[in-house]
């Protein structure tokens, strides 16, 4: 059912994610225009899966948050956050993002533990991170009870009736298995959700859990039900389509930053104001 993408060494073969992602790697992570558009539709299916009341703006959990990509989208959408990572220097570089301002970061291994009291969060999600904890990196690690530790505790951290939602890249049947396994043990209940099962390219996997009692899975994506959703165009820029005015808006362009404007003073938040540089590219930083 799930096979790997091509025969390119996968980044947690090569080691534990805290010295994986270096400072270099760190750095070109964050600059990688294609990995940015990337993450942030995923948030953005991620947070739409968590299926919070509408209106409802949060306390939600980023789980493996890196350089603070996916808790921009969270951001964005009028939710406050607390995002967590092993690498330091993925953190530094969330921590020094100005606009990143309606959360904070916290450096710890998700493997340990959710250091939160109970029922800290209005529902937590994770993008490409959970599969790191099928790996033993020492001979003292277990990824069976890595794994069932991390669910027990996020369990603990969750108000009752919310959701985690993770999407990951498993390897095979018997990783999924596995995360699913531990994932149940530790209390929740839920299952996978295949966006666009039939595509190479588009295919991606959501595991949804939940707190409360056995509630339907969402609907899964595919090609006759995006219509109006985040997409990635040929030069790796996350756009949404106007069908008002059959226009694509290109996240970070002027047209997308006076939506989000709008969309926060609706919100009853405190905007900046609208000047002749919006949407303008900055030069890079000295």
């Amino acid at each position: 059912m799930f096979q790997m993408a091509s025969f390119k060494i996968k980044p947690e073969h090569s080691g534990p994610p805290e010295l994986y992602y270096n400072e270099t790697e760190a750095s070109k992570y964050a600059s990688n225009s294609h990995i940015t558009a990337i993450q942030h539709e995923m948030a953005e299916r991620a947070l739409e899966l968590l299926a919070l009341p509408e209106g409802k703006c949060g306390l939600l959990l980023d789980i493996g948050c890196g350089t603070g990509m996916s808790s921009e989208v969270l951001q964005d959408n009028g939710h406050c956050f607390i995002g967590l990572d092993v690498s330091l220097p993925m953190l530094t570089i969330a921590k020094d993002d100005e606009d990143l301002e309606s959360g904070d970061f916290v450096w710890q291994d998700m493997g340990k533990g959710m250091p939160f009291r109970p029922g800290s969060f209005d529902g937590a999600i994770s993008i490409s991170a959970i599969q790191w904890l099928c790996h033993a990196n020492s001979s003292n690690e277990n990824p069976r009870k890595r794994l069932y530790f991390f669910f027990q505790s996020l369990y603990g951290c969750l108000g009752r009736g919310s959701r985690a939602v993770f999407q990951f890249y498993p390897e095979n049947d018997a990783q999924c298995d596995l995360i699913m396994s531990q994932a149940t043990k530790a209390g929740f209940n839920g299952g996978l959700v295949v966006d666009y099962p039939e595509s190479t390219k588009k295919k991606k996997i959501y595991l949804v859990l939940m707190t409360g009692g056995v509630a339907q899975l969402p609907q899964a994506l595919n090609e006759e039900n995006d219509e109006g959703r985040s997409q990635i165009d040929n030069a790796g820029r996350s756009f949404v389509w106007n069908s008002r005015k059959n226009e694509k808006i290109v996240k970070g362009s002027k047209a997308w930053i006076d939506q989000k404007r709008l969309r926060q003073a609706k919100q009853g938040k405190e905007v900046r104001h609208e000047s002749k540089y919006s949407g303008r590219k900055r030069k890079p930083k000295f």
